[in-house]
Formats: C-alpha cells, sequence, structure tokens
C-alpha cells in the first residue's frame, strides 16, 4: 500500500516537472533514419536534439527582437540599396589600401 502511494506520487510530481508534450512531424524517411544515426552516435534521444535546437532557434529569435536600433539609424533603414553585383570584400580591400597605403 506504501510503495502503491510513494509511485502515485512520483508519477504526479514528475508530471507537473516535465509538462512535455507530444508533437507528431512529417520529415523525408531518410532524414529520419540519419537524424537518429546521429543521436545514437551522440548517446541522446532525437527528441532531446530536436528540442535543443528549437530552444537555440527561438532564443536567437528573442535576442533579435530585443535589440533596438538607435532611431538616426532606424530612419536611415532602406534609404539606399546596394548593386546587387557589388562585392563586399573587394571594396573593404580597396578603401583600406587607400586608407594605409
Amino acid at each position: 500500500m506504501l510503495l502503491n502511494y510513494f509511485v502515485i506520487l512520483y508519477l504526479t510530481i514528475h508530471k507537473l516537472i516535465s509538462m512535455n508534450t507530444k508533437l507528431t512531424l512529417t520529415i523525408e524517411k531518410e532524414i529520419i533514419e540519419r537524424a537518429k544515426n546521429y543521436a545514437k552516435g551522440k548517446n541522446r534521444s532525437l527528441s532531446d536534439i530536436i528540442e535543443n535546437y528549437l530552444k537555440m532557434l527561438t532564443k536567437e529569435e528573442r535576442k533579435q527582437k530585443s535589440k533596438k536600433l538607435n532611431p538616426i539609424v532606424e530612419s536611415l533603414k532602406g534609404s539606399f540599396t546596394m548593386p546587387k553585383d557589388m562585392d563586399y570584400k573587394k571594396e573593404l580591400e580597396n578603401r583600406l589600401e587607400k586608407k594605409y597605403l
């Protein structure tokens, strides 16, 4: 009787703490197999890997949303466009050569 009480108590506490929800995804079979092999190689569950990936994505999104631009910079946003064929690295190299040589 006492054992049953502890089992019920444990399951109740575990349910309150974990709060996991089941999710069904549609993914290509080959990708699922590769992901399962990857998870097995890392000694982790596929659910754990996907959950951590989603946490990382949403954490980065929150960081980006929280960054506020200076009002002056915000007003300049979209006021000019770069040529599509511009080579940023080449342009930077040319500017640095002019500055330091």
